[in-house]
């Protein structure tokens, strides 16, 4: 008799009991529910082991096996019956395990699950998210102890990736090392603890409810009382859901029950395995196996690229069957950007519509809330659009796809990131015609009308898919895929995806079944790892290091690199300040340090253990803390009004650090740094020791380099793998952004609206949507216009440029032209097309508009600003909907001000004291910023920002040109009430207080400002006089 079929003959306990209501009584089902679901469920008939059982008999063992390194085994017939057991390291792994699991079944029962939850927490999906991060759980035990957050143990817990402050530390960059440190100094007890696993589980379940600092605190206090250290850090690291003990899931699923991982991988639930599968000697039938409507399924990943496009072919159809096979094919799709989702439907007639819906995440999040879970679901922001997708003769329907975010307006796939904003959006306002929106790319179903398809070929699912399922358009359609049989279409078809913004392709091969939580050689991806454009020329200067974390912990892992200034910043100073700057005294500003650098990119992939070594010995001793309060805005500008975006923990100067050559996939478009471009899947190629820090690249190399590629400079897609020779695929490059280019917006029908005018198109098109240089130059000559390559090869030439690239720019300089904006072009068009459509005759073009111009001289200003009224309301041509309402928001932002200056007063004579309200605390200062030769605005971060602080807060400022502190009829005149210092400054205050005399105003630290804005009140100014 099996130990299981032994246990079901065994009553539970009163202990046993006790702990089944416990741990079960705070889940996220009530457990009546859970005994309907589960009416067979295995009951312990002991109570759950203590919890320090599970890292002394389980976790540490595992950690230590882990660290051991695999030895040539020893023949035993040679040691004799009773000679040492040389084992391998997998060997002990399972040995571990199942000396563990034994034991559990022998002294507690058939029901894992309490324990298996805490030993893979981050595969459990029937307990709720703790919300819970490094830094939060670094809060609560700093609020736990009485600690100061700026204590060396409370610096060292909320900057744990950083190197310890204090006495040395051994864990910089591991969180639960850190948290042991710290704990281990005031222990409430040196021994383990008494708690059970079950009561451990029972306080998890609160703690995932409580999503407040001030409930989860409370639980953690019974934590902190009940266990030592060591139980504390292994309970953090399951809060985390960071273990790390040297054993996969896979491995405790396969030792509980041989069909434990082929459960899982059709359920996603350690709940169905721990309580369907409670003997090992049971088995499941085939059937059994498959997925299931309603049970979440680990779904089929892409392999990870091979060393050549050849390489990946072979892989996916092997010589014998291209022996056998001369029509072997495999098939090529576009790598959507977007979160993967599968979908069940079935019939359900207590469901409005006849139909129940359920969606799930790729890591088994129930998505149903945000997509609908029937056709009449108002909250839904599919199901209600998906009334016609399906075959009638459909019941039941598993898909597999990906949900991206889609802008009807641009026609184009928006970023990851903004998926879950347009879910909850499109819930809300379903039927908004501009709005961006979900939409479900299909292009797997593996479940139709109550059969399990995955074992049919994928060509065979896919004609299922195509009966089954009809396109609804921008809401669920079909995924694309082309047939390939030849290496060399992959190429083209990098390139054409790439083109176009994508981030790769996936190969398919159109034999093969579908392979529940498996990565193999029948899906590949295939990403663009770099341009020889870009990836082969960018040697760029490191400025700044992020500290890493677990094996990296306490180094640098992780690089900012920057680009330098150019000669004119360096001469001029000229780096787009936070507010606008008098140009009256750009004469008096001093130029730009020579070494600062503008942050571009972060990288840390490609480094090897030598090249780390490497870049410490170089850059010993030449790093600096980042300082958030006084930033080193000399020598380094990040993005962001705080200098706050990719902030690095330290940073270097130019000249003490150090070259590095990168390559890149492209170079986008981000707000994060502040050259305001970024490269895509930046990778780190080698050390340039051979350049210093003036021959790295500078802002102005950057941006010839990329007009070069965007003019069509011929790059090559390499597939990459460090260190490694590639076959390079010989075959005719055309030029990226010229073959196959369809016709572009408003592009056709031909007309002659630019018949006798030549133009110049010096830079892509970025507003409304994005069109390259030469499609716009298609569109041009389509439509009558001439086109030249420089701007100056005809007096009448029309400058067209969306972007202030190095050519764009110089021409600016030049002030000898007004540069007009691509929309303009399309509107020109538009408006010919319509006049034609309507029956009016038009012999003329029309005029420019203040919207057009990216740049717009003097000169022609007056005359241009004329062509439509005060609003932005052009005379000349017709206004679409989505332009008319933008008009009208522009005018009531416009009357917001006067209405808020209107209610201000009306307030003030009311008797209402405005200096209450934090947004006009400053009501009725009035004040000068001496900061410079009489008013200039070369400030400190710091300066910058209370400057901002007191304008917002409804203060009043005089500038130094118009007003002269030095004549206090001025100052009386003008109302000053306060004149504020730089910390540089202060040296000219006797000279201004024996001016002002006796009518003199506060004179103030700029830190008054700082101060009354964190009390969101005004401060009294008397301790801030200088």
């Amino acid at each position: 008799m099996s130990s299981s079929q032994q246990n079901k003959n065994k009553r539970p306990d009163a202990e046993a009991i006790a702990d089944d209501e416990r741990q079960y009584a705070h889940s996220t089902i009530s457990k009546e529910e859970l005994n309907d679901k589960y009416p067979n469920r295995p009951h312990n008939h002991g109570k759950t082991l203590p919890f320090h059982e599970l890292f002394q008999s389980l976790f540490d063992p595992l950690e230590a096996n882990k660290n051991k390194k695999p030895g040539p085994a020893t023949a035993r017939k040679k040691l004799g019956p009773h000679g040492p057991n040389n084992l391998s390291p997998d060997e002990i792994r399972r040995k571990i395990i199942i000396r563990f699991m034994s034991r559990w079944r022998d002294q507690v029962g058939d029901d894992f699950f309490p324990a298996l939850r805490l030993i893979i927490p981050e595969k459990d999906r029937d307990r709720a998210m703790y919300g819970l991060k490094e830094a939060s759980v670094a809060k609560l035990i700093i609020q736990l102890l009485h600690l100061s957050k700026d204590s060396d143990d409370g610096y060292n817990l909320m900057n744990w990736k950083l190197p310890a402050r204090g006495p040395p530390s051994a864990n910089s960059g591991d969180f639960s090392g850190r948290c042991y440190e710290v704990l281990s100094k005031r222990p409430m007890r040196q021994k383990v603890g008494n708690m059970s696993i079950g009561e451990v589980n029972e306080m998890l379940d609160k703690l995932a409810l409580a999503q407040k600092e001030e409930n989860q605190l409370p639980i953690f206090r019974e934590f902190y009382q009940r266990m030592n250290p060591a139980e504390l850090v292994w309970l953090i690291r399951m809060i985390l859901r960071q273990m790390n003990i040297g054993a996969s899931e896979k491995t405790f699923l396969n030792i509980w029950h041989p069909d434990g991982e082929a459960l899982f991988n059709i359920s996603s639930s350690l709940r169905r395995v721990c309580w369907e599968l409670t003997d090992p000697d049971v088995t499941l039938e085939a059937d059994e196996t498959g997925v299931e409507l309603g049970s979440c399924f680990q779904p089929q990943l892409a392999q990870f690229m091979a060393p050549s496009f050849d390489k990946m072919v072979e892989k996916m159809c092997p010589q014998e069957i291209q022996g056998k096979n001369k029509e072997v094919e495999f098939w090529i799709e576009e790598k959507l950007d977007g979160e993967r989702i599968q979908m069940h439907m079935e019939e359900n007639d207590d469901m409005p519509g006849g139909r129940r819906f359920t969606w799930w995440s790729r890591k088994g999040k129930d998505y149903t809330y945000l997509y609908g879970n029937s056709f009449e679901d108002d909250n839904a922001a599919l199901t209600r659009h998906m009334k016609k997708a399906f075959d009638p003769r459909v019941t039941s329907i598993i898909l597999d796809g990906e949900m991206i975010t889609w802008d009807p307006i641009t026609n184009k796939i928006v970023a990851f990131g903004t998926l879950k904003t347009a879910a909850i959006s499109g819930g809300k306002d379903p039927f908004s015609a501009t709005a961006a929106r979900p939409v479900f790319k299909v292009f797997d179903c593996l479940f139709l009308n109550g059969d399990n398809i995955t074992k049919h070929t994928l060509r065979d699912r896919r004609n299922a898919l195509e009966a089954a399922v009809h396109n609804v358009e921008g809401r669920i359609e079909k995924h694309d895929f082309k047939p390939a049989r030849s290496a060399s279409e992959i190429d083209p078809a990098l390139r054409k995806i790439v083109a176009e913004g994508s981030e790769g392709l996936v190969l398919k091969n159109p034999r093969s079944m579908y392979r529940l939580n498996s990565r193999n050689d029948d899906w590949m991806k295939v990403k663009p790892e770099y341009m020889t454009g870009f990836g082969e020329s960018l040697d760029c200067i490191i400025i700044g290091g992020y500290y890493g974390s677990g094996h990296r912990g306490g180094n640098l892992s992780s690089f900012l690199c920057g680009l330098r200034v150019n000669e004119k910043q360096i001469k001029t100073g000229m780096i787009a300040p936070l507010f606008p700057i008098d140009k009256r005294k750009l004469n008096h500003r001093t130029g730009a340090n020579p070494m600062k650098c503008f942050s571009f990119f972060k990288v840390g992939g490609g480094f090897n253990a030598d090249d780390y070594a490497a870049i410490r010995h170089q850059t010993d001793g030449k790093w600096h803390k980042w300082d958030i309060k006084s930033p080193p805005t000399e020598f380094i500008e990040l993005a962001g009004s705080h200098q706050e975006k990719e902030r690095p923990d330290v940073w270097i100067k130019a000249d003490d650090s150090i070259v590095v050559e990168v390559k890149a996939a492209s170079v986008g478009i981000s707000d994060s740094f502040r050259t305001n471009y970024t490269l895509r899947f930046p990778r780190f190629k080698r050390l340039r020791p051979d350049k210093d820090w003036k021959s790295a690249l500078s802002i102005e190399e950057f941006m010839e380099l990329k007009a070069k590629v965007e003019e069509g400079k011929e790059d090559e897609f390499k597939v990459d793998k460090k260190k490694r020779g590639l076959k390079r695929v010989k075959r005719e490059y055309i030029i990226v952004g010229t073959e196959n280019v369809g016709k572009t917006e408003y592009a056709g029908p031909n007309t002659d609206v630019f018949k006798g005018l030549n133009f110049c198109v010096l830079s892509e098109m970025i507003h409304p949507s994005k069109k390259s240089k030469v499609e716009i130059e298609k569109t041009i000559k389509e439509n009558g216009g001439n086109i030249f390559q420089s701007p100056t090869a005809k007096e009448d030439i029309i400058a067209i440029a969306d972007k202030r690239v190095v050519k764009v720019a110089a021409l600016m300089n030049t002030k000898k032209t007004s540069i007009v904006k691509p929309q303009w072009v399309l509107h020109a068009i538009e408006q010919r097309e319509s006049d034609a459509a309507q029956g009016r005759t038009s012999r003329f073009i029309i005029p420019f508009e203040m919207i057009h111009m990216l740049y717009c001289r003097d000169e022609d200003k007056e005359e241009i600003e004329a062509n439509s009224d005060e609003h932005g309301d052009p005379y000349y041509r017709d206004v679409g909907p989505l332009e008319y309402k933008g008009i009208l928001e522009n005018m009531a932002r416009l009357e917001d001000k006067t209405l808020t200056k209107y209610l201000q007063d009306m307030l003030v004579k009311k008797g209402v004291d405005m200096t209450e309200f934090k947004g006009s605390m400053f009501w009725g200062c009035k004040a000068i910023f001496v900061v410079g030769e009489l008013m200039t605005f070369d400030l400190d971060l710091n300066v910058r920002i209370e400057f901002e602080h007191f304008r917002i807060a409804s203060g009043k400022i005089v500038e130094g040109d118009d007003i002269d502190i030095k004549r206090k009829v001025k100052v009386k005149e003008e109302g000053v009430t306060h004149i504020f210092f730089s910390d540089d400054k202060q040296e000219r205050l006797r000279e201004i207080k024996e001016e002002l005399g006796a009518c003199s105003p506060y004179l103030l630290s700029w830190r008054w400002i700082r101060d009354s804005w964190k009390n969101e009140k005004k401060v009294d100014e008397a301790p801030y006089l200088v």
